[in-house]
């Protein structure tokens, strides 16, 4: 068995890999123990670990099927990447309906955490655009699955955690987009108050809509932030703005320092430079696809800097109802405790309905930002946000935890007995036998 660690390195994991290379051919599974399906690695915490089990690396299945340029639906194996996808469809005028904030991560793992982008308010989650697949279970059998055949099955694979079967291929609809550029503004808000009036008004108006905000900032200035909203602009609207690509200069975090470089002392310096950066309050932006959609793939390997012990990325949802009173005593909990990080998103999720059982995104508020492990303070500060949002009925995001209890975990999932009856008996992870029990 080899080591292995989630993007944020924490935890750690004893585990066997197996590549898979042929989507025609058998599972190769071990005599005993579990499997499960890996593809990229971007999951922050255990769902992508198998401590003490067997990886299917998926990669090897990085093949196009075939793609309908005419009317964007694309076929291809699940080891294929976001980012791969993009470079055959933009140039014929295609994009992701969906994307989350990395193009590095597998079709087959956007399909098992059914992940959410920047346009929730209009297009829901990655599964909505998501028309077939075939699912290989451990017993040999192969299913096509979609909303109309295998519907079960189809409804607990999108947002299943891998635990259901290995995908093999996917059928995806594209969308429409003209050029490479959207155009928006950026705007800095001063509280949760106007936050929440610009989501509201800016639903309408702009199809990609998301904040950063300043996770320690307290008193008058809690809840402060800026603002990005934006449209894709047309071939034509792209040219008439002069619109260039960027020239992207390799980066890269070369080593694992000694102690994380995000803390007390370049935090909170950081994040009211950041802030103030903007003079005006508001501020008409051009974007590269790349520099709005994924900022942070530019730099490689940027999840070193929080040194050897890695880090919690913590994600949740609250719902509607109450999310602006929420919002705040979850803010107010980080102010207090002095942690926290530069990287941190605030949005407003819509009210299309995610297709999986056990999908993550509902009508709400979400938050998500990183937390440097400074060991129990840190463990104790996130058990402390889950009981805000428990009490509130929100969940956490399986693809980004670590560490939330099986009550957590049950809570926010309601539908968890209903999906357990279609989980492989083979297949398993770190994450289910920690929150689920099973294998």
């Amino acid at each position: 068995m080899t080591q292995g660690e989630s993007w944020g390195g924490y935890p750690k994991a004893a585990q066997t890999f197996r590549n898979v290379r042929d989507r025609h051919a058998a599972l190769s599974l071990p005599p005993d123990g579990t499997a499960l399906a890996f593809g990229n690695g971007r999951s922050y915490g255990d769902v992508c670990l198998n401590d003490g089990g067997t990886l299917l690396g998926m990669r090897g299945l990085d093949r196009f099927i075939s793609f309908d340029a005419e009317t964007g639906v694309l076929e291809c194996e699940a080891g294929v990447l976001l980012a791969d996808i993009i470079d055959i469809a933009l140039p014929k005028g295609w994009f992701l309906p969906v994307t989350p904030g990395t193009k590095f991560v597998t079709v087959g793992g956007a399909i098992a955490n059914d992940v959410h982008g920047k346009n929730h308010h209009r297009e829901g989650t990655f599964g909505r655009h998501v028309l077939a697949f075939e699912l290989l279970r451990s017993d040999g059998g192969r299913r096509v699955c979609s909303a109309g055949e295998n519907a079960d099955l189809f409804a607990t694979t999108i947002g299943g955690l891998g635990l259901t079967g290995v995908v093999t291929w996917a059928r995806l609809q594209l969308k429409r987009m003209g050029s490479a550029f959207l155009a928006g503004e950026q705007i800095k808000f001063g509280g949760l108050n106007e936050f929440f009036a610009l989501s509201e008004a800016s639903a309408a108006t702009h199809e990609y809509v998301v904040s950063w905000i300043d996770c320690l900032a307290r008193g008058a200035s809690l809840g402060r932030g800026l603002f990005m909203r934006a449209n894709a602009l047309s071939a034509d609207e792209a040219a008439a703005r002069g619109a260039k690509a960027p020239i992207v200069l390799p980066l890269a975090m070369p080593l694992t320092p000694p102690i994380s470089l995000v803390n007390g002392l370049t935090l909170r310096a950081f994040n009211a430079a950041y802030f103030y950066r903007q003079r005006t309050r508001e501020a008409a932006r051009l974007w590269h696809y790349g520099a709005f959609h994924y900022p942070l793939d530019a730099i490689s390997n940027w999840n070193r800097i929080y040194g050897p012990k890695g880090f919690l990325q913590y994600q949740c949802v609250v719902p509607a109802r109450d999310q602006r009173a929420v919002s705040e005593a979850l803010l107010k909990e980080i102010s207090r405790s002095g942690q926290g990080s530069f990287l941190v998103v605030f949005k407003v999720f819509g009210e299309t309905t995610s297709p999986g059982l056990l999908s993550f995104p509902m009508a709400g508020t979400t938050l998500a930002l990183d937390f440097p492990i400074k060991g129990a303070t840190t463990f104790a500060l996130l058990d402390r946000l889950d009981a805000i949002v428990c009490e509130a009925g929100g969940r956490i995001y399986p693809a980004k935890d670590a560490r939330m209890s099986v009550e957590t975990f049950r809570r926010g999932y309601p539908r968890l007995e209903e999906f357990r009856k279609f989980v492989d008996p083979r297949l398993g992870s770190s994450f289910a036998r920690r929150v689920m029990g099973t294998a």
